[in-house]
């Protein structure tokens, strides 16, 4: 299995960026784990937010489609009961196998004037694909390291982003600290669009980094030995 990280462009026609990634997804291997980066269908579409949910409904099937023989972990606008939710989704063997609701929304993007969040943020919580263990943090999520702690033990932790420009460095500081704390593996996909700061990554148990803003699509063998040789050589209680 490879874990695979999607930098892609914003686009205004929402059909072109699903095309765009599900051309992505289509040069991965069977078996691989893809992460896009967030709201990577639609941007924040703040003016055009009930479209934007209506497009999800149709998304998700494309996706779930397209999950046949792959893993697909994408964050999409949807619409509940009236409110608005920034939604994590995991398609795998054309099911949604697990979902989870931004918790931390980030107040100078205006997140919290138009998204609703979880009452609780107890779905920030390690669950389990195929026998791995994994985590999801969402964009500003990541700096809270009360998380990092909770979620000690993950074997990869996703992080969807669309971070931006000014705090480039913090994105790729805090992924790789998280990697090196943590002693797995973490997969960073944020988004291409001008305002944003790309910095997508993959980084493994031992802090290396593979990292090029001029691509849309990175990719790296998972090697669950990787994680254990880290955990066995510096033991820190993981």
């Amino acid at each position: 299995m490879n874990l695979v990280t999607l930098q892609t462009n914003i686009n205004q026609d929402f059909e072109k960026n699903l095309a765009n990634i599900i051309k992505l997804i289509r040069t991965c291997k069977n078996s691989d784990l893809i992460l896009t980066s967030e709201l990577a269908l639609t941007g924040y579409s703040y003016d055009n937010f009930e479209e934007a949910s209506i497009f999800s409904k149709y998304a998700i099937k494309r996706l779930l489609e397209e999950s046949l023989n792959k893993k697909i972990a994408i964050t999409m606008i949807i619409k509940e009961k009236g409110n608005y939710f920034n939604r994590f989704f995991l398609f795998s063997n054309k099911k949604i196998i697990y979902y989870q609701d931004k918790y931390k929304l980030f107040e100078l993007g205006n997140e919290t004037k138009y998204f609703n969040k979880p009452t609780t943020d107890e779905k920030i919580q390690i669950y389990e694909v195929e026998g791995l263990k994994i985590a999801t943090l969402i964009c500003f999520e990541l700096r809270f390291t009360k998380y990092w702690e909770r979620l000690k033990g993950a074997d990869i932790f996703l992080v969807p982003a669309m971070w931006g420009k000014d705090r480039k460095e913090h994105y790729e500081t805090l992924t790789k600290a998280l990697a090196i704390s943590n002693q797995c593996f973490v997969v960073a996909a944020n988004s291409a669009y001008k305002q944003y700061c790309k910095s997508s990554a993959i980084i493994n148990p031992f802090g290396e980094v593979i990292i090029d803003d001029s691509k849309e699509l990175l990719s790296l063998e998972f090697n669950k030995s990787d994680i254990k040789q880290m955990r066995r050589y510096i033991n820190v209680g993981i």
